[in-house]
């Protein structure tokens, strides 16, 4: 049994969305976190206490999916709306706008190195965009229901998607052909991942299970039944060797993939948790659910550094690669049994001064910069500034005058102003 000082715990929860919490990310320098929301916002949260949070304002409904680009520079969102959205992290929140889908789009996800974009959606599809040129590049269609999830590879050479019709697709991105399929009798994932080594992926069932397959012998190494509901999200710890789930159960689960049990049941949130991960070194972890609650967990088990691991991994992501201790080793297909203690761990039952945080919240407004299929036409916004004593938020601008700011894609509704709107060549 781990020590309590071992053991994960609340630090801190975060308050600003009026509904459920669908997805969540950490900045690569762990310093900022991204929330996406039924409330149709995108919130950027600053993990510096007393800090504002940033409320973007763009999509016209649901936002169901939020990444940081690897390099923080960007962040992607998609949403129901039928649309996925690039934003710039900051105050001023410049976005593009890419259509291409025909139904709502359920996520996105960066490349390793930040070069391509893939987007699944409800149109039975994944696309992919160039992020340099921000143009649509391509589709991979082999699903015959709703697309649900689909993930880029540690070294970007595959992709891996899920589909409400009960199938998790391989895909090469060089051949644009799927190269593997895993099927389910029984139901579908919400979502799929690959481990840090790139070697396996990890699948999120709507029939309450968490399943680990091998990618390079096509065997399902491990087969959780630890929920008592449908699991929706998952997370790999950096170092590859233990996973987070979120289910409706209400709980997060924390499993040891090296001896294949569960070792922590967390609870926190009221209803369903929809959203989890880690933080890029592995301290952190986060989660969102239907209590519209952010809360941010310190991990302190495996309290490693892991830079030198993700570069050996990066160095492992060839299917010739010889077998290594850390990865997943196989065996047969299994239902967990609990042989061993599990720790259960519930902040409410305990005497915990939280930090709660629930910052002034600063309102960015985006208007539509469009991108189809290649063919873009952008949009500036032009603000005749009031003068500055009538301005309270005067040191969020960074072109600040007293004539007019061109600021593109972007409007500060806390300000009093004339606007229009201006096309660019």
């Amino acid at each position: 049994m781990a020590s309590a000082r071992e053991d994960p715990i609340l630090e801190r929860y975060f308050k600003g969305h009026k509904a459920a919490i669908t997805s969540v990310d950490f900045n690569p320098n762990c310093k900022q976190l991204a929330t996406a929301s039924w409330d149709t916002f995108l919130m950027l949260w600053s993990l510096k206490p007393h800090t504002r949070a940033y409320r973007y304002v763009g999509h016209k409904d649901v936002v169901t999916s939020v990444q940081f680009s690897p390099q923080g520079n960007l962040l992607a969102s998609a949403s129901r709306d039928r649309t996925v959205r690039l934003w710039v992290p900051d105050r001023r929140g410049k976005s593009s706008e890419f259509k291409a889908h025909t139904a709502p789009v359920r996520s996105v996800d960066f490349s390793a190195d930040g070069q391509l974009l893939a987007t699944a959606s409800e149109d039975k599809s994944i696309k992919i965009w160039n992020m340099y040129r921000q143009r649509f590049l391509y589709s991979l269609y082999r699903h015959t229901h709703w697309v649900r999830c689909a993930k880029f590879s540690p070294d970007g050479r595959l992709i891996v998607s899920c589909s409400e019709d009960k199938t998790i697709k391989i895909w090469d991105t060089a051949s644009k052909q799927c190269v593997n399929n895993f099927s389910d009798s029984v139901g579908f994932a919400n979502f799929v991942d690959f481990s840090p080594n790139g070697t396996c992926i990890a699948s999120a069932g709507s029939d309450h299970t968490v399943k680990i397959w091998d990618i390079r012998v096509n065997k399902l190494l491990q087969h959780y039944q630890v929920h008592s509901c449908g699991v929706n999200c998952l997370s790999f710890h950096p170092l590859g060797n233990s996973l987070v789930t979120a289910s409706s159960d209400g709980t997060l689960k924390i499993l040891d993939l090296l001896e294949g049990r569960l070792i922590y049941t967390l609870q926190g949130h009221t209803g369903p948790v929809f959203t989890v991960t880690f933080s890029k070194d592995g301290e952190l972890f986060t989660s969102g659910g239907a209590d519209a609650q952010v809360l941010l967990w310190r991990t302190n088990f495996n309290q490693l550094h892991c830079k030198d691991l993700n570069k050996r991994n990066l160095k492992r992501l060839h299917f010739e690669s010889s077998p290594h201790l850390l990865d997943i080793y196989p065996r047969s297909p299994h239902p967990h049994q609990e042989k061993k203690e599990i720790i259960e761990i519930n902040p409410k039952l305990e005497v915990m001064d939280l930090q709660s945080s629930s910052p002034p919240v600063v309102d960015v407004f985006s208007f539509d910069s469009t991108t189809r299929t290649g063919d873009a036409t952008r949009k500036c916004h032009v603000w005749h500034a009031p003068p500055a004593a009538l301005c309270p938020l005067k040191e969020d601008l960074v072109c600040w005058t007293n004539e007019c700011i061109v600021v593109p894609t972007v409007h500060v509704s806390a300000v009093e102003g004339t606007s229009r709107d201006v096309n660019l060549p």
